[in-house]
Formats: structure tokens, C-alpha cells, sequence
């Protein structure tokens, strides 16, 4: 098998340099902390009872063909020019898709602003902790698409279906597969603080747990390996591995999972205590920018930068995937955009069960 080897001595301060290079790159941009990407920084509870299987609709590639058939060529346009100014705005932008998709389906309900003050006002799914890092780039892009798309066809499409279409675009923009976006998502009409946290993966869950929720979403195993396969590109903050790092599990020690050179590097720019929240490191430390199959050699080199990657190689029921994405990029770009269009169809709203918003980050007024 053509895998790549773990870090070499001189291999080594390449990482570190990496890991402090996006330190320094933190310090000038404050914006680029929080674009980390996929399931990193989510948490959930175990669900204990059965819950029904995700409803699934019909959605259509052409959906638009008739009243806004230009629509993907619009995103596609944002997306790049976005990319070109902020390449942070693309992992962002696909961990937004997946915090949308995760908790009552894509529906945009992620997008609805935070609330403000401490009124009688019902939280939404952004002012719970695990999405209050999510980074503005990945906001602001929807809300770019969203206005050009307006600007030619108002009233027609939803933010549901420009995020989906943005994440897709980020995906091949970073050297990833470009795979259709079946579209005819409507935008849900509310968003739930106290949906998030049941319907979202933590970073140090356990196989069990991610095998777990991902069933629950209508996805399998090869899925749930497919689609972590996103943190080939992104970031990740300390607090989400640093227990890695110092005291995994309770053992006061680090996690023996860890390559020795990976956690001395982790080690200088996330201190066990004190360290500064807003520094982050990259998922992939070989190729952090572009979206390939690196991710899964670094599994087997033990060099997974959260428990939940690491965990993937570790455990016997999804090694053989890994083990497979790591040695054919065409096998995980295939998985990857059957995974993706799977996950975009969960719970989609449809009709009167939900609305085509003007502003994403505003619901339309009751009537």
C-alpha cells in the first residue's frame, strides 16, 4: 500500500512551522480563528430512546431550470471571488453546511441572526455555545450569494439551497470533487437553540457515539468516514484537543495515539492552561489548504489532530475505510460527494413546512 510515512526528523519542523505560522496568521486576522471545519468543535448528548429515520423529499438538480436557471453560475461567482480574498471562508463554509444539515435538516436555520439582549425572545441555533465560533466569513458569503441571486430572481430561491451550492463550490475550489446539488430545500421558519446540542457530534466522542448519530441521520459508516474526510482542510481551536495534549481520558498524561512529534509541535502554541483561545491548528498538517486524501494517511500516521479523527484508523469497524480512502483519492472524492448529496437531503422542508426568506439571517414576518 502506497501510504504515506509518519514525519520524518526533518519533517518535523515542518509542522511546527505550520502550526506556528497560523498562530502569527491568527494575530493579524481574527477572523480566520474560527474556520475550523466539518464535526470538530460540536457537541451532543447520547440519544437513549428510537427516534423516527430522517424525512427525505424529492429534490432536483434543475429545480431552478424554469425561474432562476442561472443560480449556480451566481454562487459559483461569490464563491470564488471570496475564495481568492479569504480561502478560510471555504472550510467555514463547509462546516456550516454540515451544523445546518446536523440539527432538523438543511434548512438554514443556522443562519437566523443571534438574539440580542436578554429578553423574552426563544434562543436560536446560534447563540448556543457549539456554533458561536463559527466563523462570519461563512455567514457573510451566504448572505453575498443570497443578494446577487435576489438581484436576478427574487423571492425564488432559498439560503437552504445557496449554502448547499456554496459548500459544493468550496469543495472543488480547494481541489475537491465537483458533484451536483439537487436543490428545492425551502428555509425552515424557525431555529432552536435547544435542537443543537442532541444532533451534533463532540469532539472526543467516541466511534459508538459518531456510528450512533450518523444512523439516526439516514448515514452509514462509510459516510460518517466519507464526510469526516472534510477536515482536509480547516482548523481547529486548542480547547478541542488540548486534553489530547496533557491529560487524555484522566491519565494525566497525553494520548499515546498521538505522534511524539505532532503533540511536541501541538504543545507550543496550545499550553494546558492559559494559552490564548483565539490560536487554532490545522486538521491536515501536510496539506492544510488543499482538499485531498491526505487526511487519512495522517490517521495511520497517527497524526489525526482530534480524538474523533484519531479514533477512525483506531477502531476496527472503520480502519478498513480509512485505510482505503488513504490509498485512492478517486474512492474518497466519489464517497465524499455521495455522502454530501445523502446529508443534503435530510429533513428538507418543503412547502408550507417552510419559506424562501430574503434575508437569510431573518425569518419572513408571521402573517
Amino acid at each position: 500500500m502506497n501510504h504515506m510515512s509518519p514525519l520524518s526528523s526533518s519533517s518535523s519542523s515542518s509542522v511546527v512551522a505550520v502550526v506556528v505560522a497560523v498562530f502569527f496568521f491568527c494575530f493579524f486576522s481574527s477572523s480566520f480563528v474560527a474556520s475550523s471545519v466539518g464535526i470538530s468543535n460540536a457537541a451532543c448528548r447520547n440519544a437513549t430512546r428510537k427516534r423516527a429515520a430522517p424525512v427525505r423529499h424529492a429534490l432536483s438538480p434543475n429545480f431552478y431550470g424554469a425561474t432562476c436557471p442561472n443560480v449556480e453560475e451566481i454562487v459559483a461567482s461569490v464563491a470564488a471571488a471570496r475564495y481568492r480574498e479569504c480561502p478560510a471562508a471555504g472550510p467555514a463554509t463547509i462546516r456550516l453546511f454540515f451544523h445546518d444539515c446536523f440539527v432538523e435538516g438543511c434548512d438554514a436555520s443556522i443562519l437566523i441572526a443571534p438574539t440580542s439582549g436578554g429578553g423574552a425572545t426563544e434562543k436560536v441555533e446560534r447563540d448556543v455555545e457549539e456554533n458561536k465560533n463559527l466563523a462570519p466569513e461563512a455567514f457573510e458569503v451566504v448572505e453575498i450569494a443570497k443578494a446577487a441571486v435576489e438581484s436576478k430572481c427574487p423571492g425564488v430561491v432559498s439560503c437552504a439551497d445557496i449554502l448547499a451550492i456554496a459548500a459544493r463550490d468550496f469543495v472543488h475550489l480547494a481541489g475537491g470533487p465537483y458533484y451536483p446539488v439537487k436543490q428545492g430545500r425551502r428555509d425552515s421558519k424557525v431555529s432552536l437553540a435547544w435542537k443543537v446540542r442532541p444532533n451534533l457530534p463532540r469532539a472526543n466522542a467516541t466511534v459508538d457515539d459518531l456510528l450512533r448519530l450518523f444512523r439516526l441521520k439516514g448515514l452509514t459508516r462509510r459516510d460518517l468516514v466519507a464526510l469526516s474526510g472534510a477536515h482536509t482542510v480547516g482548523f481547529s481551536h486548542c480547547d478541542q484537543f488540548v486534553a489530547r495534549l496533557y491529560d487524555f481520558r484522566g491519565s494525566r498524561g497525553p494520548d499515546p495515539a498521538m505522534d511524539p512529534r505532532l503533540l511536541k509541535a501541538l504543545r507550543m502554541s496550545c499550553p494546558h492552561a492559559g494559552g490564548n483561545a483565539d490560536v487554532v491548528a490545522p486538521f491536515d498538517v501536510r496539506t492544510p489548504f488543499a482538499f485531498d486524501h491526505a487526511y487519512y494517511a495522517n490517521l495511520e500516521a497517527k497524526m489525526g489532530l482530534l480524538a474523533t479523527d484519531q479514533a477512525l484508523f483506531l477502531d476496527a469497524r472503520t480502519r478498513p475505510v480509512v485505510q482505503e480512502m488513504g490509498r485512492d483519492k478517486a474512492s474518497f472524492f466519489a464517497a465524499f460527494a455521495e455522502g454530501m448529496e445523502k446529508m443534503g437531503e435530510i429533513r428538507v422542508k418543503k412547502g408550507r413546512t417552510g419559506e424562501v426568506r430574503r434575508l437569510c439571517s431573518e425569518s419572513l414576518p408571521m402573517i
